[in-house]
């Protein structure tokens, strides 16, 4: 099978607030694939962030697909509003959401690509009865709640039990990682499966987005190319 380009999706959660829209700018002018959006609820994860106003904000300056992220305790009550306010991906966390197929097919029904979500411990097999169902994976490589966390080593054995997975249920849904994602660590995730790279401080806290998005994203496909 082909391999399939890297996908960049720089994470605002790093971005200057008070210059959303100049740093979201500069991140698309350097390749950005898609702008991740993290919204948490101070539950879930030791945070809270943004909710459908700001999703909606970010949609009017943004051009690439808003993929949303929810570290929410009870995500079903505003999937709706956030694809409504622009979101065109959707991920809930699988140790969250009770009935997990009930969910991610409210999330394709109202037009968004579905994605689930592992925390670190969270074992690769909790997806085995989803995976013939979902777009992406998300695979969490720091306990989520806070960005500049360093990236847990293990991760990269769980991007390849995530990928054994979707192959044996027949899925060719994306594996996305989040969380320590740089320079040092881009050629080993990009090798052992990832195939959508969300990095914040790396690309917001560099001083210069646009470049810090087009090295990430050089990087990444030259390991597919080559």
């Amino acid at each position: 099978m082909k391999a399939r380009p890297v996908q960049i999706a720089p994470s605002i959660l790093s971005a200057d607030f008070a210059a959303l829209g100049r740093d979201i700018a500069a991140a698309e002018r350097g390749g950005a694939d898609l702008i991740h959006v993290d919204v948490m609820d101070g539950h879930f994860v030791p945070n809270i962030t943004l909710g459908p106003p700001v999703v909606r904000a970010i949609r009017r300056v943004a051009t690439r697909p808003l993929d949303v992220h929810l570290m929410i305790e009870d995500p079903d009550r505003y999937i709706e509003e956030f694809v409504t306010a622009g979101a065109s991906m959707v991920s809930v966390h699988v140790e969250v959401v009770r009935h997990l197929h009930r969910t991610v097919s409210l999330i394709r029904k109202l037009g968004a690509r579905a994605g689930v979500v592992m925390n670190p411990a969270t074992p690769a097999g909790s997806i085995e009865a989803i995976a013939p169902d979902v777009d992406f994976v998300l695979v969490m490589s720091v306990n989520p709640g806070f960005s500049g966390q360093t990236f847990i080593p293990h991760s990269l054995e769980k991007l390849r039990r995530v990928r054994s997975v979707l192959d044996s249920a027949g899925s060719s849904a994306l594996i996305e990682i989040d969380g320590g994602i740089d320079q040092s660590n881009v050629s080993e995730v990009v090798a052992a499966g990832a195939n959508i790279l969300v990095a914040g401080q790396a690309i917001f806290g560099s001083g210069d987005p646009e470049a810090a998005t087009r090295a990430l994203r050089a990087s990444a496909n030259q390991l597919v190319s080559g």
